[in-house]
């Protein structure tokens, strides 16, 4: 497996990996009716953010986003979002774009990065976040409806750097 900046190409195997993962309504607040080109839209950074893929051979295998958190007085901080498709999770390509991710941040300068809304029950993303250095900094109580738990919490999670 390798990481590669997303290229144009790679649209058509991203876009059913990020309808997957939206349409489980488990993990990120998206609308799970949104078309492909708003999906797009919102999955694709601008620089100097970036959009990655993780790729074995021609398949991608997920992907990630990356750039500044906040405009203005908060741009010292990063943020970052990742999708896997299902037949490879378990497989460390969370922890590969994680990382990546990371690695991407320090590079670009900024002094830590931070996760706006990771769901409370996403205890493998929450673990993986841990283990790479996050730590939990709130939890807005009941702020996901999550579609068999009911309302759970959203992590905020920061990592110094």
């Amino acid at each position: 497996m390798r990481i590669r900046e997303f290229v144009e190409s790679d649209w058509d195997q991203v876009w059913p990996v990020v309808r997957e993962v939206v349409q489980a309504e488990e993990t990120f607040p998206y609308d799970p009716a949104m078309t492909e080109a708003e999906a797009r839209d919102i999955w694709i950074e601008r620089p100097p953010g970036l959009t990655v893929v993780a790729v074995a051979g021609d398949r991608v295998l997920g992907t990630a986003k990356m750039g500044t958190n906040r405009p203005g007085r908060g741009s010292h901080v990063s943020t970052a979002s990742f999708m896997v498709a299902a037949e490879a999770r378990g497989q460390g390509v969370g922890t590969a774009l994680c990382r990546y991710a990371l690695d991407w941040a320090r590079e670009h300068g900024y002094a830590g990065m931070q996760f706006n809304a990771v769901v409370e029950s996403n205890h493998t993303a929450v673990t993986l976040y841990e283990r790479l250095g996050f730590r939990i900094v709130g939890t807005v109580p009941g702020a996901f409806d999550h579609p068999k738990l009911g309302r759970v919490g959203l992590h905020v999670m920061y990592c110094e750097f």
